[in-house]
């Protein structure tokens, strides 16, 4: 995986869940040789036009930056309305849409939980470690583009 490299993007709303998510993510990044840049956005629901604009710039050639996948990270927690419901479904809905539409290699690192201790748990790299999955995810789906012939081996 030397010389991939990831766009991790990143909703800060919970810093203390995703500081977990990135050092998970990064330390399997880190373990294959793979390069990454991250993108900060407010919440969940900003990640999928984050991941459009990566795509619209390299369409531009408005950067040299290249990408050879994805990783979505943040925590969506359960409140007393129905709000946590909408934003989940459309976080989710519009990362796949993207996925599916651009052809893209997408590791899910979105924590949607129903309190800060369950969304910990599922972060924490000694824990479940989800940020880690998120980016082995990722890699294994650039594998089977490369599998595939969608991009050089």
């Amino acid at each position: 995986m030397s010389g991939t490299r990831i766009l991790i993007v990143e909703a800060r709303f919970y810093d203390d869940i995703t500081d977990q998510l990135v050092k998970g993510a990064v330390k399997e990044l880190a373990a294959v040789g793979a390069g990454y840049k991250r993108i900060i956005v407010p919440g969940i629901l900003e990640i999928p036009a984050a991941i459009r604009y990566a795509i619209r710039a390299m369409e531009l050639r408005a950067t040299d930056d290249r990408y050879s996948g994805y990783i979505t990270l943040g925590c969506a927690l359960r409140g007393e309305s129905d709000h946590y419901d909408h934003v989940c479904r459309e976080a989710m809905s519009g990362i796949q849409q993207l996925a599916l539409q651009y052809t893209l290699a997408v590791g899910n690192g979105i924590l949607t939980c129903h309190n800060k201790e369950q969304a910990l748990a599922r972060a924490r790299v000694d824990e479940k470690n989800f940020g880690g999955q998120a980016a082995r995810a990722c890699l294994r789906m650039i594998d089977i583009k490369r599998e595939l012939r969608l991009i050089p081996k």
